[in-house]
């Protein structure tokens, strides 16, 4: 027998969350999710790492270029977080005041989510996982041009110790137990699943 499995959860006490590139030029090349299902995916995972209080980091890359401007609910829902606008750096751990931004956050755990998924997120995904973090892409948040490049920018993450996680997956391990709050979680699935939203309905209607 090999050595056994380690189960790395995630915590909302050891977890940041890094956005990276969501920005209104790059979003237009996501052809692996509809325009509609990528964003509520996007902003489910802004809404979960709001509702958990976790360190959030936004950067963008080359605004002034064809990328354009981060999107602007990303902007709202984090008016307060560290927004790092890269001159050029492709990959953002190239970035100095990105990777001190991560520093100062002071979690182990990073959850990254971005455009496009085999440059944006996977770059700084290798990155952090040389530095000895402990990285999960929340791969529903995160859009390319094809599944092609998908499913070959996922098996590099995942072969150098990456989680492959959903926004949904993320949600449920940092709650770790629905009497924590049942009706904050319920909510927040319900905001971002219709479906959710019955469950919730039948329960409440019980109550």
């Amino acid at each position: 027998m090999g050595e056994s499995m380690k189960y790395t959860r995630l915590s909302k006490d050891q977890a940041a969350c890094l956005l990276v590139d969501h920005q209104a030029g790059l979003i237009s090349l996501v052809q692996d999710f509809s325009p509609g299902e990528f964003k509520n995916n996007v902003l489910a995972l802004a809404d979960t790492a709001k509702y958990f209080n976790l360190p959030t980091v936004l950067t963008t890359s080359f605004e002034e270029g064809p990328n354009g401007p981060l999107v602007p609910e990303l902007k709202e829902s984090f008016p307060n977080a560290a927004y790092i606008r890269r001159p050029g750096q492709i990959n953002a751990w190239d970035n100095d005041d990105f990777v001190n931004a991560v520093k100062k956050a002071d979690r182990q755990q990073l959850i990254i989510a971005g455009v496009v998924t085999e440059v944006c997120v996977a770059f700084p995904a290798l990155s952090a996982i040389e530095a000895g973090y402990q990285v999960f892409v929340v791969t529903d948040a995160s859009g390319t041009f094809n599944e092609v490049t998908r499913n070959a920018a996922w098996s590099r993450m995942a072969a150098a110790g990456v989680q492959l996680m959903s926004w949904f997956g993320v949600a449920c391990e940092l709650h770790r137990d629905w009497r924590n709050d049942i009706e904050g979680l319920g909510n927040l699935l319900s905001n971002h699943i219709p479906n959710y939203r019955n469950l919730m309905t039948s329960f409440f209607a019980r109550k």
